[in-house]
């Protein structure tokens, strides 16, 4: 991607037996971390730190300050951790 790209993830809905959420009008919501990482490990940026409900979510990460190589970004929810590459050219 150059300089920006928008990262894309879903919420499902889950069982409240098998995480602890809470609930918000009935329906089940969940701590949601996404954070990008450069190849050495080090916290280039926090793109969502929140409580969402289940749905779909876009965000922008804009890495216009960023120079080009590998990064990773981390999407962390109850019970879930997932991490993907991504390759900055500029």
């Amino acid at each position: 991607f150059n300089p920006s790209t928008t990262i894309e993830y879903s919420i499902p809905v889950v069982d409240a037996l098998s995480l602890s959420a809470d609930k918000a009008g009935g329906v089940e919501v969940q701590n949601i971390t996404l954070k990008v990482y450069d190849i050495l490990g080090n916290e280039v940026a926090t793109l969502v730190n929140e409580v969402q409900q289940p749905g779909y979510y876009k965000v922008k990460f804009d890495a216009e300050q960023l120079s080009s190589g590998v990064y990773v970004y981390r999407i962390k929810t109850d019970g879930f951790v997932q991490s993907k590459k991504m390759i900055l050219v500029k």
